[in-house]
């Protein structure tokens, strides 16, 4: 996170403590189930959901079997959420990290964004979609949902425009598909953007 943030790990944890979560909708939201659903047979495959809160995603990679599954963050109380929920979800994936100091080493195949951009200093955006691309292999996939939206409250989360968003991801990605999503749930029908891009070969 950057120095002069507020959202800082403390910020985030008072949130959790405090039940201020609205982001949160209790479990894998549609359009992340399905594309897991395409993925095929779990393998080896090493992927990253960072700002992962309580990782419903992660939780359900981890019950359909997948073994490489890593989620960052940088509060306590989500991280807890989780391994309570799925006691047996390894350890060592659970990164209490500010995503921006993650190592990249070993890469990435695939990072998983939901609801972790929106809350971000929107200033830190350039720095997401570069630090994204520093994560993943060559060829790798960044996917997820995005806020096609402005809110009328002041953030987070922050809103913003495809036509922004695809500034900041255009110099590191191929856009494979980056459109409205088709199957959101109710509240955020018509509000988010379905993203899936691909690192270029350096």
């Amino acid at each position: 996170m950057h120095p002069d943030s507020q959202l800082d790990a403390a910020y985030w944890q008072q949130r959790y403590l405090a039940g201020q979560t609205g982001w949160d909708t209790g479990g894998i939201t549609p359009p992340l189930r399905d594309y897991f659903a395409q993925l095929g047979p779990p393998d080896a495959r090493r992927i990253l959901i960072p700002g992962a809160g309580r990782a419903y995603e992660a939780e359900y990679l981890h019950r359909q079997g997948w073994p490489n599954v890593w989620v960052a963050d940088v509060a306590t109380a989500p991280l807890q959420s989780l391994h309570q929920r799925v006691p047996d979800f390894p350890p060592q994936h659970l990164l209490q990290q500010d995503f921006f100091r993650l190592a990249p080493t070993p890469a990435y195949d695939l990072i998983v964004e939901q609801t972790f951009f929106c809350a971000l200093d929107p200033g830190l955006r350039p720095a997401y979609a570069q630090q994204c691309a520093h994560l993943l292999q060559p060829g790798g996939t960044l996917m997820g949902l995005l806020f096609d939206t402005e809110f009328s409250q002041p953030g987070p989360p922050f809103g913003g425009s495809r036509e922004e968003y695809r500034e900041y991801f255009a110099p590191y990605f191929d856009f494979v598909h980056f459109d409205a999503a088709t199957n959101s749930l109710p509240p955020r029908r018509g509000r988010e953007l379905f993203m899936c891009l691909r690192k270029r070969a350096q």
